[in-house]
């Protein structure tokens, strides 16, 4: 039986996506996507997903791109722009599953800091029972590592949750420790799983 419900907050509940900040500073498109595969990388930002700090992965990369370096800063000091407001549909089922008591848990990729700035303007976001949030922990997804620290945190049972995530590679990871998984396309092609699970009504 799935009775558990746990849900990937970027790209699912809430929009996140640099380009948001950068077709402001960059009006260029072809450029602007050039910056972001090149400087600001995934990889890059997925070390600060990791707890690597900001002050020094900006500093590394401005020395390597010193021509580049105001439009670096701008990555962690107007961050926020990156996320413009909830996914559409998602938080409806947030709060359907919630109405009825569904227990509802969040692992995350997202660094410490702009995590909490993220909770100041979305405190929906805060009502979880509990949120792994991959820079606290040195941890990230699709590692089963941070799967396991929230079964084990938690005292849950792998085989009753359904973990949802934007990410082919992170559901494949909830698989590996026997979550049962949903890969986030949209909100309606969701609540049909989440129906046909008899989660929601």
């Amino acid at each position: 039986m799935t009775d558990i419900v746990v849900f990937d907050i970027g790209k699912v509940l809430v929009e996140w996506d640099p380009r948001h900040l950068y077709r402001d500073l960059i009006p260029d498109e072809a450029a602007m996507e050039r910056f972001l595969a090149e400087v600001c990388t995934p990889a890059w930002n997925l070390e600060q997903d990791r707890g690597r700090p900001w002050e020094g992965a900006i500093a590394d990369l401005s020395a390597r791109f010193p021509d580049q370096a105001p439009l670096i800063r701008a990555f962690r000091e107007h961050w926020i722009r990156m996320v413009p407001g909830f996914v559409p549909g998602t938080v409806d089922l947030l709060e359907a599953l919630r109405a009825r008591g569904v227990p509802l848990y969040a692992i995350t990729n997202f660094a410490a800091d702009t995590f909490e700035e993220c909770l100041q303007h979305f405190p929906l976001l805060g009502q979880f029972r509990d949120i792994v949030v991959s820079g606290r922990e040195g941890i990230v997804k699709p590692d089963p590592a941070i799967f396991r620290l929230l079964l084990e945190r938690n005292g849950l049972d792998a085989a009753r949750c359904l973990f949802i995530d934007d990410s082919a590679a992170n559901v494949r990871g909830a698989e590996a420790v026997g979550m049962r998984a949903h890969h986030f396309r949209d909100a309606a092609t969701l609540e049909a799983e989440l129906r046909a699970l008899g989660l929601l009504g």
